[in-house]
């Protein structure tokens, strides 16, 4: 009878995968990285970012552009930006900018780092800068002081019919302007459309009437986003032709509009199972747009994208150890880890998103059912279903045989949202920071970014402490 956790996975999946193999101790090993190794050498609970998966995946969407374009004879450029809020951090950015792309930000502060990274020559007066978002003071000041630092590719992306005042009225230099369309939201959402941007029949006559009667002012962009991200559906793909509707009645009235943004959404890998043909999608967008492009005799446009999920979600992870299992009733075992869900992995409380989760060790023991619980007194610190289960299967519990879990995939927004250091939910510390990394030989080297979070750094905070 097969009983072991490593018979359970190979029932389930197949496994191994490019990502996972287990070793013959029953030990798992993520892309050649022995997290285990690395739970022993720094103590958990930690998170990890594997920096060859961020260019790995910037290079195979280039690479399904370029296959595109060649297989529809399409005549235009093809743009990749990072869409900082994914994460922030300057190696996660500057690992992205050594494979040639282009920047999106959507608040004041991100221009303090696009400033820094020009400072330090990580990017030129050439690079796109994509200001999407609400334009506060500060954010109109951030970007006009880029506009005065040579870049010459700022391109403001308009949320209402209001912000183009707050630029027209503060520079005579010519302002690059785009459209955030305000795409309809699918059926089973909250409202019916997106806060974000201007509705679809209101983008020509805001152009005719205003934007083009602006001395200072190149409409040269178009933007458009739908919350649920880029799928093979029949919502996404009527929301793009309603798009490029309104592309080609503005671009045949608006001979500076040559760029169509096409925003971010591609899917990040939450299950083994995870099944999705980005080169087919991608393919399609092209063709699509080419052929409407056609049709309404306009020139085909530059396709940008704004991918920041996608860049940084796989490289990402974080790994806890189980600390000890409480038994409710008959049927529910809680295994608890040295962390917070709600402080450390955000989504899984707040959108009940799911990831890929795995021990670390004792693939060769036989497995329980069980519940994972964290470290905080709320009730809804937990996580209890895999993305293809309802339910959790782990090595059986060992007071003498420790135990460690990863979380993998979680390297978009996770971190953002839950905070680096500052103070969380019952006092839990952030976790350490590992960066892993290959050196100019290929080899894979790991080193300690930050320490786990102090009490004293939480005291100062609170006001205990100078």
């Amino acid at each position: 009878m097969k009983t072991k956790y490593s018979d359970l996975i190979e029932q389930t999946f197949d496994f191994p995968t490019e990502e996972f193999k287990v070793t013959k101790e029953g030990d798992l090993i993520y892309r050649d990285i022995d997290l285990l190794q690395l739970s022993e050498k720094y103590g958990t609970p930690f998170r990890f970012t594997y920096l060859p998966k961020i260019s790995e995946n910037i290079q195979n969407v280039k690479r399904w552009f370029k296959q595109a374009f060649e297989k529809n004879n399409y005549p235009a450029e093809y743009h990749y930006c990072y869409c900082t809020k994914s994460s922030h951090h300057k190696y996660i950015i500057e690992e992205a900018l050594t494979n040639g792309v282009h920047i999106e930000t959507s608040s004041a502060f991100d221009i303090h780092i696009i400033k820094s990274l020009f400072d330090s020559k990580k990017i030129s007066p050439q690079t796109y800068i994509v200001c999407n978002g609400y334009k506060t003071e500060n954010y109109v000041n951030g970007i006009l002081e880029l506009m005065e630092l040579g870049f010459t590719n700022v391109h403001i992306i308009l949320d209402n019919t209001e912000e183009i005042n707050s630029f027209s009225e503060r520079t005579e230099k010519t302002l690059n302007i785009g459209i955030r369309i305000a795409s309809e939201e699918e059926p089973k959402f909250e409202f019916w459309t997106s806060r974000l941007g201007i509705g679809y029949k209101f983008i020509v006559p805001f152009y005719l009437e205003k934007l083009k009667s602006m001395p200072n002012v190149k409409l040269t962009m178009l933007h458009f986003f739908v919350n649920t991200g880029i799928q093979d559906t029949a919502y996404y793909w009527n929301e793009l032709h309603k798009c490029l509707d309104v592309y080609t009645q503005l671009a045949a009235v608006c001979k500076d509009l040559i760029h169509l943004n096409i925003g971010g959404g591609f899917p990040v890998k939450r299950s083994l199972n995870f099944k999705f043909d980005y080169g087919y999608i991608i393919n399609e967008i092209v063709e699509q747009i080419q052929l409407k492009c056609n049709d309404a005799k306009v020139l085909s446009p530059n396709i940008f994208t704004e991918f920041g999920s996608y860049t940084v979600g796989e490289s990402g992870g974080i790994v806890y150890k189980i600390l000890g299992q409480k038994k409710q009733n008959d049927r529910e075992l809680w295994n608890m880890i040295d962390s917070s869900f709600m402080t450390t992995l955000p989504d899984a409380w707040a959108i009940n998103e799911r990831f890929i989760q795995f021990p670390l060790n004792r693939w060769h023991s036989e497995y329980e059912r069980v519940l994972l619980g964290g470290l905080t007194c709320d009730s809804d610190d937990y996580y209890t279903s895999e993305k293809h289960l309802n339910t959790i299967y782990l090595p059986k519990y060992s007071k003498n045989k420790p135990l460690y879990v990863a979380f993998f995939n979680t390297g978009a927004y996770q971190e953002s949202l839950s905070g680096q250091g500052g103070i969380k939910h019952c006092l839990i510390p952030s976790p350490k920071k590992i960066l892993i990394y290959k050196d100019e030989n290929g080899e894979i080297q790991d080193t300690l970014l930050e320490k786990e979070q102090s009490a004293e750094s939480m005291m100062k905070i609170l006001g205990y402490s100078e």
